[in-house]
């Protein structure tokens, strides 16, 4: 008797984690070498506004890299345990990535500016909004390993994949790589930095596919939509406190001002919930999910 293959090779999350395996890509590969002497024309404030933005990123793949430890002990199909594994795999590279960042380009940076080298781990550079959305997406993520239930894994999807992911850090990669990528007068063109976040948006991608798929799988089985609008619409002030925070009042941007950012952030936010609580409207395929304006 023929038996069944273990994996389901048509499997959504198969797939993710199959293009993961394919788009592999080191953190050590990018080339840096120009971007901190790029930075000597922002200004002091420009400076600790982008300081705080790396990181805060950093602080944030750091935090998910153990945080969704509990989603990997819950998970039920093998399909959805490799591509987990990626997700890991992937947010310690983007960790990776912007640890090197500061070490090298901020580091050198500061030194050309006659200041101490300072630390990503400073407390200075993380607002109230910030440290409160990683404490509640850690509660939610936590919460399953004592109640594993089909609402507590949809409000930590809504949580991590959803709302870090899928709302914030993809408004804060439009922010930053509009404002330091080549086409914006009064910024300086950051190269390293830009192709990192390519790459690192690529991996998120998926990794935004993946929950979105999940919550639409839980909304078809039962769970209430109103409980994914419910999690998600506490935590948008949050994202728009981040997002918004060290812009100077009165201080025309050279990029995405705080008003652009937060109308980023709510289109995301409306295309996310459409596609997942509409029955008539599919997540994205995959290659759709990873494209970046470059590929075209």
């Amino acid at each position: 008797m023929t038996q069944d293959a273990r994996l389901s090779r048509d499997a959504r999350s198969f797939r993710y984690y199959r293009n993961a395996v394919e788009r592999h890509w080191d953190p050590q590969d990018v080339d840096l070498t120009s971007d901190a002497a790029r930075l000597d024309v922002l200004t002091t404030a420009e400076f600790d506004a982008l300081r705080a933005a790396l990181a805060k990123f950093g602080a944030g793949e750091e935090s998910v890299t153990t945080d969704l430890a509990p989603l990997a002990v819950v998970l039920d199909d093998v399909e959805d345990q490799l591509f987990l594994t990626t997700q890991l795999y992937e947010e310690a590279k983007h960790t990776d990535f912007f640890d090197r960042y500061w070490r090298e380009v901020v580091h050198e940076a500061e030194r050309a500016r006659g200041l101490e080298e300072s630390s990503p781990h400073e407390d200075r550079w993380y607002d109230d909004d910030y440290v409160e959305l990683f404490d509640r997406m850690e509660t939610a993520m936590h919460r399953l390993l004592a109640e594993d239930t089909p609402e507590t894994r949809a409000v930590a999807y809504a949580h991590y994949h959803l709302t870090i992911e899928g709302i914030l850090a993809q408004t804060a990669y439009y922010g930053l790589q509009t404002t330091y990528g080549p086409d914006v007068e009064g910024a300086p063109h950051l190269p390293g930095l830009c192709a990192g976040l390519d790459l690192i948006r690529r991996d998120e991608g998926r990794h935004v596919g993946f929950g979105m798929l999940k919550l639409k799988e839980l909304v078809a089985e039962g769970v209430d939509p109103q409980l994914l609008h419910d999690t998600v619409n506490e935590l948008v002030p949050l994202v728009n406190g981040i997002t918004t925070a060290g812009f100077d009042e009165g201080v025309e941007p050279a990029g995405p001002g705080p008003n652009d950012l937060v109308a980023y952030a709510a289109g995301k936010h409306t295309t996310r919930m459409k596609q997942i609580t509409t029955a008539s409207e599919a997540v994205p395929d995959v290659n759709e999910l990873t494209k970046l304006e470059s590929d075209d």
